[in-house]
């Protein structure tokens, strides 16, 4: 009955150890104390296997206890994982978690690199080699590209001795300098891929248990699907991300489309309602900012438009490019003096060209040129300076406003065609000699907008063959302009403007018409006349004139009656031959009694420069003869024949004389 109640007393006190979790040095106690009270043999083999027993159910209450704590620092894990949504801070998480896990001094993972074939350190914990840190394993290298490879995990307690393995120096030396003994690594495995593998290391050597590797498994899987998620959301983001800015080009596309739409209606009704080029340059200068500058087929600028317009001329004239001679009114200065029509943009005829020849428009630094022309005719350019914001819509609005441009140009040109044809019959008529149905010509002038009850001025200008066609164009375009007619008579290009000072209509028809001239453009004017019977007699002059400029050697020039000076005599309607007898009849009359050529030895004189030397060689005679005929010719017209005024007037009827043919 004693041995009973002894050994459940013996039971009661193990269970009470096992009820209070004491450690196990304390189990020791109840054999130590039977051995001191005397227990025999048999009762001190019963309490060793009492505390064998309780020793073992104490070690698997703590393997539960430690089991149920891992299952639930994995469970929380899965879930802080799940939580995660950027993919750095899920591989954090997870080396981070294993270090917690497992105890071990060092945990890192590597990822596969399908371009390379190998895997790479993506992330450490605990580690303190940079070289580590930055390793690279090519498959079945090491322990880590062995765990790639095979998809199975593998476990060392002292790796650098370990045969097992396939060495690499840079792999050794890597986990030498972080001073790494024993490894542990599992692979991470989604679906029948490895995307990685998870490692967990000690500076000792240590094996590892297999609950560790089978805890670090676990981890590795949630890993694994931890990784695909935060890749899948990442993926899903960027894809968003694409799809947010495919929308914002669809909707800008919209928007400039619109806009290019919106630019191209107003460009459209400002032709229809009849608008000029200015107003269709105002427009796009509106609607693209910036400046825009308006050249003709020879680079002349015939509109600006927008704050930098004329800034952009000055920039192009500071690079040599200057005002034609001869500029508009305005011009003739550059664009400084207020205005820069008029103004030539030679430069710019590189780009123009280029531009016509590609379809497009073509930049140079803050400049875009966007060609206007018609089939293979060009017709002139657009020149922006462009905005910051200038972009390819801005682009497309320019070329189209170029297409606009050239449309107004061909319907102007077909309207002043049509109105040159027009005019020109009417011009004949009123020019003819002698001039019939007077009382119908004022009613067809006033029909094409030509009111002459007030006084015209009558041009008359010689251009070479090939340069008529150009100068016609320029002709009519400005007698539009000015409300006059244009045409062709007598084989001249022939103007009616309304005015009263020759001299500078003379002036302005030279300019306007000169332009991209491959030949000299003389210009004379007549008039002003007001009646339609007199303007016959103003072309007589204007032809005259021209005659006279012919003969004075100033072909290329332009003038009125009234800048002939002397000449003016002759042209305003006296008789030629009286003005050549009361310059040189002495000498004439001379030469004819005797036989001489005084009249001869003066003109050649006067073409010497007045040097006897040199008129003496001309004439083949000795300098003594020349001064003998000097002489006799300043006996005859007087002596102050040499001097300024009376020389010019010598001079002007040898010119006149050998224009009447002598």
């Amino acid at each position: 009955m004693l041995g009973a109640m002894s050994a459940l007393a013996t039971t009661s006190v193990f269970l009470d150890l096992l009820a209070r979790d004491a450690a196990a040095i304390e189990y020791d106690g109840p054999v130590v104390a039977a051995r001191v009270a005397g227990a025999s043999a048999e009762e001190l083999a019963d309490l060793e296997t009492a505390k064998r027993v309780a020793l073992e159910v104490r070690a698997t209450l703590a393997r539960s206890r430690r089991r149920e704590a891992e299952l639930v620092a994995l469970f929380e894990t899965a879930g802080d994982l799940a939580a995660l949504r950027d993919l750095d801070a899920v591989l954090k998480a997870i080396v981070s978690r294993a270090h917690t896990l497992i105890g071990a001094d060092v945990t890192y993972l590597t990822l596969d690199d399908p371009d390379q074939g190998d895997t790479y350190m993506r992330v450490t914990h605990g580690s303190v080699s940079a070289r580590f840190q930055s390793v690279r394993l090519p498959m079945g290298a090491g322990l880590g590209g062995l765990v790639a490879q095979t998809a199975k995990p593998y476990v060392t307690s002292d790796y650098p001795h370990d045969e097992r393995f396939r060495h690499t120096s840079e792999i050794d030396g890597a986990v030498g300098e972080e001073g790494l003994i024993a490894i542990l690594g599992v692979p991470l495995i989604l679906g029948s891929r490895v995307i990685g593998v998870l490692f967990a290391a000690n500076r000792t050597a240590r094996p590892f248990a297999r609950h560790e590797i089978t805890l670090l498994s676990s981890l590795a899987a949630h890993a694994a699907v931890a990784i695909d998620n935060a890749r899948l959301l990442q993926a899903t983001r960027d894809a968003l991300g694409e799809l947010r800015a495919a929308n914002e080009l669809v909707r800008a596309h919209s928007e400039s489309v619109e806009r290019a739409a919106a630019v191209h209606d107003k460009l459209a009704e400002l032709v229809l309602r009849g608008g000029d080029v200015e107003g269709i340059a105002a427009a796009v200068a509106e609607a693209l900012g910036g400046g825009l500058v308006v050249v003709d087929a020879d680079a002349v600028v015939t509109a600006v438009a927008g704050p930098e317009a004329l800034g952009c001329v000055a920039d192009l004239a500071g690079r040599g490019i200057g005002p034609a001679s001869g500029a508009a009114t305005g011009a003739a200065s550059g664009p400084a003096a207020g205005s820069a029509t008029g103004v030539v943009l030679g430069g710019a005829t590189e780009l123009i060209t280029l531009s016509a020849a590609t379809g497009h428009a073509v930049r140079s630094g803050d400049l875009v040129v966007a060609a206007v022309a018609a089939a293979a005719e060009p017709l002139g350019a657009l020149i922006l300076r462009t905005p910051e914001s200038f972009g390819d819509v801005d682009q497309r609005i320019l070329e189209r406003a170029a297409l606009v441009v050239a449309l107004h140009l061909l319907m102007r040109r077909s309207e002043a065609e049509a109105a040159e044809r027009l005019g020109g019959d009417l011009l004949d008529d009123l020019l003819a000699v002698p001039v019939r149905h007077t009382s119908t010509l004022a009613e067809r002038a006033r029909r094409v907008g030509v009111d002459l009850d007030r006084p015209h001025i009558v041009i008359a200008a010689d251009a070479a063959p090939a340069d008529r066609p150009r100068a016609h164009f320029a002709a009519g375009r400005l007698a539009g302009a000015e409300g006059g007619l244009a045409g062709s008579h007598e084989g001249r290009i022939v103007l009616l403007l309304p005015g009263d000072d020759p001299s500078a209509a003379a002036q302005r028809v030279h300019t306007a018409l000169r332009g991209g001239l491959a030949q000299p453009l003389t210009v004379g004017a007549g008039g002003p006349k007001a009646e339609v019977a007199a303007y016959a007699e103003a072309h007589a002059e204007a032809v005259r004139c021209l005659s006279a400029l012919h003969a004075l050697g100033r072909a290329g020039g332009a003038a009125a009656p009234s800048d002939l000076g002397f000449l003016a005599l002759v042209l305003g309607g006296g008789d030629p031959g009286d003005v050549v007898r009361r310059a040189l009849g002495p000498l004439i009359d001379y030469d004819a009694k005797r036989g001489t050529d005084l009249l001869g030895t003066v003109e050649q004189y006067f073409a010497a420069g007045r040097s006897l030397g040199r008129t003496g060689e001309a004439l083949h005679i000795h300098v003594n003869t020349v001064t003998q005929r000097l002489e006799r010719t300043a006996r005859l017209l007087g002596a102050d024949w040499q001097d300024p005024g009376r020389s010019l007037e010598i001079q002007l009827a040898l010119q006149i004389r050998r224009v009447m043919g002598a």
